[in-house]
């Protein structure tokens, strides 16, 4: 069953927080001046919502397990991105049926689709699709409860500012590129690790009501007022004072 609105997202993740999984991943360029067609994959993140742990596979580590020198990678990438995909596969094997929540990864540009893309131009056949009711797209979480206008653009970075500010090791979208043309692997990990935990607290704040958002709309304000636990207080307490009252009524209207 899948998760329609931010409403029922924040009482299914109260109820189960073990089942949502948050993702980030990092590539060589969105640009078209790649040699490949597509961008290539460099690190990929996952954090286990409910334990705060993460797992993740990068380029760095992966090179270093292959005993491939760093001077090589580049001309080695196939071999290293093959070996990152595989083992990021083996991962999610096993939780295609949990929640994916992850940060505008929506089509093969940037997206799932890109990674199971990736995947089989290196010669990949056995990527896990995980279905798109279970993935989560928080940006678009965060915009249903709190209107589009939630943060200035781009979001991702005025949502941080909001929220406690950019971690140290957060690189752009420019850095990355360059990162990547320097063979600073490493850099670019710590990066996308930085921004899936960021994601990780964001959710966290978001459900539990305490998001700092830029949206000042009344609508948004009386909706976390009704869903208060003062006013499901007040609203239980009527309830059980009133049901006398509703019973004596009915014992009248019907003849006593």
């Amino acid at each position: 069953m899948g998760i329609v609105d931010s409403r029922q997202f924040i009482k299914s993740v109260k109820q189960n927080p073990e089942n949502f999984f948050i993702i980030h991943y990092s590539c060589q360029n969105l640009n078209d001046d790649n040699d490949a067609l597509s961008p290539r994959i460099t690190s990929i993140a996952i954090n286990h919502f409910s334990s705060g742990q993460s797992v993740s596979f990068s380029t760095h580590s992966i090179s270093e397990e292959m005993h491939i020198p760093r001077d090589d990678v580049l001309d080695r990438f196939d071999e290293v991105e093959l070996e990152l995909l595989s083992q990021f596969y083996k991962f999610i094997r096993d939780r295609r049926d949990k929640f994916w929540v992850h940060w505008n990864m929506r089509n093969l540009t940037y997206g799932f689709e890109h990674l199971e893309h990736r995947y089989r131009v290196l010669g990949g056949t056995d990527a896990c699709v995980i279905a798109v009711e279970r993935r989560l797209n928080l940006n678009d979480l965060i915009a249903d409860r709190y209107g589009a206008d939630y943060a200035r653009h781009p979001k991702m970075l005025s949502l941080m500012d909001q929220n406690g500010g950019r971690h140290r090791d957060f690189l752009g979208g420019k850095e990355e590129v360059e990162a990547f043309e320097n063979k600073e692997f490493l850099r670019m990990h710590t990066s996308t690790l930085s921004k899936v935990g960021f994601f990780s607290s964001a959710m966290g704040k978001f459900v539990s009501g305490k998001l700092k958002t830029a949206s000042k709309g009344y609508g948004v304000r009386l909706d976390k007022f009704f869903e208060s636990r003062t006013v499901k207080s007040l609203g239980l307490i009527s309830i059980i004072f009133g049901l006398p009252v509703a019973i004596w009524q009915l014992y009248l209207w019907t003849g006593g």
